[in-house]
């Protein structure tokens, strides 16, 4: 008899725990917000997660991961390929007038090689942490972008948003090596042509501070190697214009022009990146023996290489001038070459530079929808190093660097590069601002024409 009650009791518990797992059942493990915000860091986890350093990146797993975030907002998608297995990815979104100037907002897809074992994370791992923080290669540089315009995008369409001009994403290769294969036979193309592009957004740089960075010019790279020649003989003999003399001497008379270059810096006359810099980066010369060198001979032959950065304001004749008659003059039995990796002057003989003043509507477009986020720009600035925007400023087309990294140590080429997710989500929203802005903006001339 006693039974009966007991298994009516445990039927009720049943029915009560039963309704009190409802809920569970149909709720989700996280509030919608977390959901949104989740999302967009997971993709950018997973674009990291693709290898694409050099000497070996796997740009067809890139362009997979990125064709299909693409599709998934109903973006056209286009690969162009100029070298065997260098693709170039083209996204577009066409606006409702396709006859305006198209915007565009370029991303290279590769990176620079990782040291392992200089990590405190696997640098292709996208490993977070409890703060936050993003640690894999490319996350600075420059693969951030690269998910962030997607992201953008992808709210826009979800707002309804419509482009006046048509908006279009490229993915380039081989940026980290002169961009040579990529973006400079894309930008000399004519399926480049048909884009109709009116301005360029690429890659710049974090910035320390609470003021995002913005870059209206390179500096160009040129390899210098000089090579000095002179009698060989005994090591106790002194010799008038041997070639370890002559190397030296012009090594001293480099050194003398870095340290002038150098002091402008050193007395806030100017930014690194307003300078021409030089900087050694090998020395060959001597006899190699099983122990290292021989000591008691004097070698007829001397070589060093130097790395040769020249702002836009620079006059490269000048700058060969010098090599010419003073760094490594025939006269000295020296010889020279020099290897310009990239364009130093646009088709019209202009510096390769885009104004960033009210002569440029796009410039004060940009500024406006930088402002409309709720962000400030530094005081523009030439980017130290190089990137695939002076193929683009060479046409004549104004391209400015951008990456929207506040208050971010800067990474780049570092070990344990990282980014964190609220810089990350807040880049996206700073993007949203700067594509509907620059998408809907119309030239007065235009104007009067809608």
């Amino acid at each position: 008899m006693l039974l009966v009650p007991m298994a009516v009791n445990h039927l009720h518990s049943i029915f009560l725990l039963a309704l009190f797992a409802l809920p569970l059942l149909f709720s989700t493990p996280t509030e919608p917000r977390e959901v949104e915000t989740d999302a967009p860091i997971a993709r950018f986890q997973q674009y990291l997660r693709i290898n694409t350093a050099h000497p070996n990146p796997d740009y067809a797993g890139a362009v997979s991961f990125l064709k299909d975030q693409a599709q998934a907002i109903s973006l056209q998608t286009r690969i162009l390929e100029f070298v065997p297995k260098k693709p170039v990815l083209v996204l577009t979104w066409l606006g409702s007038d396709p006859s305006l100037p198209s915007v565009l907002f370029n991303s290279h897809m590769d990176s620079v090689p990782a040291e392992p074992s200089k990590w405190i994370h696997p640098p292709f791992s996208a490993f977070k942490d409890s703060n936050g923080k993003i640690f894999a290669r490319g996350a600075q540089d420059d693969k951030c972008i690269a998910v962030q315009y997607i992201e953008a995008i992808r709210n826009l369409k979800e707002k309804n948003f419509v482009p006046l001009r048509t908006i279009h994403v490229s993915y380039v290769p081989d940026e980290e090596i002169g961009g040579f294969d990529g973006a400079a036979k894309f930008v000399g193309s004519e399926e480049f042509k048909e884009l109709n592009v009116g301005f360029v957004l690429d890659e710049g740089q974090a910035s320390v501070t609470d003021e995002f960075r913005v870059f209206y010019a390179d500096r160009s790279p040129w390899g210098l190697m000089i090579k000095a020649k002179g009698a060989p003989g005994h090591g106790s003999r002194m010799y008038d214009n041997s070639a370890m003399e002559n190397l030296m001497k012009s090594m001293e008379a480099i050194s003398k022009f870095r340290e002038s270059q150098f002091d402008k810096v050193k007395a806030g006359i100017a930014a690194i990146s307003e300078v021409i810099s030089i900087n050694p980066v090998y020395m060959k010369a001597g006899i190699p023996s099983p122990t290292g060198f021989v000591m008691n001979v004097q070698p007829s032959d001397a070589e060093a290489g130097f790395d040769v950065r020249l702002p836009p304001t620079a006059d490269p004749d000048l700058v060969k001038k010098r090599i010419a008659e003073e760094w490594a003059p025939a006269i000295r039995n020296m010889t020279y070459q020099i290897t310009q990796t990239g364009p130093i002057r646009d088709y019209e003989g202009r510096p390769l530079m885009t104004r960033t003043d009210d002569s440029n509507l796009w410039w004060s477009a940009f500024n406006q929808a930088v402002a409309a986020a709720g962000g400030k720009l530094a005081k523009p600035e030439i980017l130290s190093s190089t990137t695939d925007a002076r193929f683009i400023r060479q046409l004549g087309i104004p391209a400015l660097g951008f990456s929207p990294m506040i208050n971010t140590p800067i990474l780049l080429h570092d070990h344990n590069e990282f980014l964190e997710d609220k810089v990350f989500l807040r880049g996206i929203k700073v993007y949203e601002s700067i594509i509907s802005s620059l998408s809907s903006f119309v030239e007065e001339s235009q104007r009067n024409m809608i």
